[in-house]
């Protein structure tokens, strides 16, 4: 029997949420499966991966092929890495204590990353909104400005043509009052 860990799809339409399984490489996707060892969210920002370590673990070391979405994630969380310093343990290169703290390290180190990443994708969301309100105001204060000016335009032109109606009739009355002088 070949076991494999992976995903099991589970929520609504357009809305995944997955199920990290381990589980008999013929049983259906969403069948039947033998132990639940984690969630995955992809719809959370950042993608939100709970996973008991010890049972990845103790699964790969059985010899469970994950598939490659949950290879991605076991590494992203470092069970392949612990899984790298477990076999340097059986192979007598260092004590468990060692690769222990190896890991501990990696692990700090590897949270401190996410973080950072987690701060920057907020910082950037901020400075988009930030941007789009800013060009909003910016394009309503162009059409206020186009609006005034066509607004002015459209007194003059009614000035202008009030004093153009006005002059014919000037210089008509300068005229007759001319030839009746003369």
């Amino acid at each position: 029997m070949s076991v494999k860990i992976r995903l099991q799809r589970h929520g609504s339409k357009k809305r995944p949420f997955y199920f990290i399984v381990v589980a008999n490489s013929v049983a259906p996707r969403d069948g039947k499966f033998i132990e639940k060892i984690g969630t995955y969210n992809p719809l959370s920002i950042p993608a939100t991966v709970r996973i008991s370590r010890e049972r990845a673990l103790h699964w790969l070391q059985q010899g469970a092929q994950p598939t490659n979405t949950v290879r991605r994630i076991l590494s992203f969380k470092g069970v392949l890495y612990l899984k790298h310093l477990m076999r340097g343990v059986t192979l007598g290169l260092f004590d468990e204590k060692t690769a222990m703290e190896k890991f501990e390290q990696w692990n700090g180190e590897h949270e401190v990353l996410v973080a950072n990443r987690e701060e920057a994708h907020r910082k950037h969301k901020q400075e988009k909104r930030h941007a789009t309100i800013q060009d909003s105001v910016r394009r309503v204060e162009e059409k206020m400005a186009a609006r005034q000016t066509s607004e002015a335009e459209s007194l003059e032109a009614a000035a202008a043509a009030e004093t153009a109606d006005d002059a014919p009739a000037s210089e008509e009355a300068t005229e007759a009052t001319e030839q009746t002088e003369g």
